[in-house]
């Protein structure tokens, strides 16, 4: 396959007019328009991306996927995740009594969905991964190779889950997710349980003292960043303006009960409300995920030799971090993962071949319209025997 005549981002502030060459789900070849270099032979499949600018497959870091058909809940802030838990768990009431009817591969299906209309390649889902519905024809990739706990709090043996993770895995939990004294303090708990080193992927933080971060920096433990969650649950959110100037950090949707919706509301609030310059953010959702996750197939970047995790926006007067913080759901016109197209704008599908487009239905999201490799109509009736009209996925409306 070749993608031929687009603008290709070569990192967070330049893009280049360039071809590339798709085989076997990998980056082949990526050819400048200006290059001397003679074509290669006349690829199976030729789509035209003239007006478009190509970015790498965006990398969520933390969601929940199973969580994202539920409403936003409860009345913060609060002191801590435990307390907001322990107010919003009413599963024998309405809206919870309802939403957690829907089978569970159900919803896990509609969070793929939610992460793949908002351009992510890559996700971590917070929780085991589920092989019988992540390992077939899931629309998005499901980070398959971590170990994790849900927090000190809600794990029964966290040294054994840390002693448990794969070599050279992370090892990924909430942690510090208050503003207590308690939540200030579980960083050194956790150091003290064994399991703080360069592994350690800490999903919120926003607890941290100063010298809780130190002793992070000092066992290089990473951070994964959610401020629409913390801002709705906590009031309060980490100092990522700061942190980022000499770390990497990564961007997480979490889950639509305490979000704003998809990853890029985050990376919207990370830039326009959190003052986070472009570029920055920008590498929160492509190469500094990709090393915090410890991905290994080249995701977070458009190279020869790395996944062809791929999407497409319209070409703009800006760079690629600025294009990016300024997108919405509607700018996004193609998905692609290793290579094979998973969402496309009525203006893709005319360009792309139709042999390639099988499996594919059409959804409607806020207005948005756009065909994707899923079963819409057959998930949408399985929501709709549980949940009355409109259904929405991470506070969006959906329809066929």
């Amino acid at each position: 396959m070749r993608l031929s005549g687009g603008r290709v981002a070569v990192d967070s502030r330049t893009a280049i007019r360039a071809d590339i060459d798709i085989a076997s789900g990998r980056i082949r070849k990526l050819v400048p328009a200006d290059s001397s270099e003679p074509p290669d032979e006349i690829p199976a499949a030729h789509v035209d991306f003239k007006n478009y600018l190509i970015l790498p497959g965006l990398i969520n870091a933390h969601d929940h996927l199973e969580f994202n058909l539920f409403p936003r809940l409860g009345n913060g802030p609060y002191a801590n995740y435990e307390d907001w838990a322990n107010d919003i768990y009413r599963p024998d009431r309405s809206p919870l009594l309802e939403h957690l009817s829907i089978p569970k591969h159900v919803r896990l299906w509609w969070g793929g969905i939610k992460n793949l209309l908002c351009g992510v390649t890559t996700v971590c889902h917070h929780n085991p991964y589920e092989e019988a519905v992540f390992g077939g024809e899931f629309p998005v990739r499901v980070l398959r190779r971590y170990g994790w706990a849900h927090s000190i709090a809600f794990e029964k043996d966290l040294p054994l889950a840390f002693r448990s993770t794969e070599t050279g895995a992370p090892f990924i939990l909430h942690l510090a997710e208050g503003t207590d004294e308690r939540s200030k303090d579980e960083i050194f708990a956790l150091n003290r349980l064994g399991a703080l080193d360069c592994r350690t992927v800490i999903v919120h933080g926003v607890g941290l003292t100063a010298d809780g971060h130190a002793l992070r920096r000092q066992k290089g433990a990473s951070l994964v960043w959610c401020p629409t969650s913390n801002r709705f649950t906590i009031g309060a959110t980490i100092d990522a303006r700061s942190i980022c100037l000499e770390e990497k950090v990564a961007l997480g949707s979490d889950s639509a009960l305490t979000a704003r919706g998809d990853l890029l509301d985050e990376i919207h609030a990370a830039n326009n409300e959190e003052g986070v310059d472009a570029d920055a953010v920008y590498a929160m959702v492509t190469e500094s995920a990709a090393a915090i996750l410890r991905l290994r197939d080249g995701e977070g970047r458009i190279q020869v030799g790395s996944v062809a995790n791929l999407i497409a926006v319209r070409e703009q007067d800006a760079s690629p971090a600025e294009t990016l913080v300024q997108a919405d759901l509607s700018q996004i016109e193609l998905v692609l993962i290793a290579g094979k197209p998973q969402l496309l704008s009525a203006e893709m599908v005319r360009r792309w071949p139709q042999s390639l487009l099988e499996g594919f239905e059409w959804i409607t999201v806020e207005g948005t319209r756009r065909m994707v490799r899923a079963p819409i109509g057959h998930l949408l009736a399985e929501v709709s025997r549980y949940l009355s009209a409109p259904v929405r996925l991470a506070g969006k409306e959906i329809s066929i």
